[in-house]
């Protein structure tokens, strides 16, 4: 669990949202790349919401960025299950 300014944590799971999300991924993208069923993949975008203090789904990865000082897609293939589709051969 990474702990950021004193009381907020991000479970590895919160982190591996967070780069999908900004990847571009919908909820339903996000579960089938996680196996979870879209409804646990949007829970996990709610929580990530609120505990990034944002209204907005897609304001989550640079709130995230200005919290942590991580960008979310430099570790985007460190992310279990996630596909590069930019990386197509020519």
């Amino acid at each position: 669990m990474l702990s950021v300014g004193g009381d907020i944590k991000f479970t590895e799971r919160q982190r591996q949202v967070v780069r999908l999300i900004a990847a571009g991924c919908s909820n339903l993208e996000i579960a089938e790349r996680l196996g979870v069923s879209p409804r646990t993949a949007k829970a996990h975008s709610d929580v990530l919401r609120v505990k990034l203090r944002v209204s907005r789904r897609r304001q989550i990865p640079a709130a995230y960025r200005s919290l942590t000082g991580e960008d979310p897609l430099q570790n985007l293939e460190a992310a279990p299950g996630v596909r590069d589709d930019s990386r197509m051969p020519d």
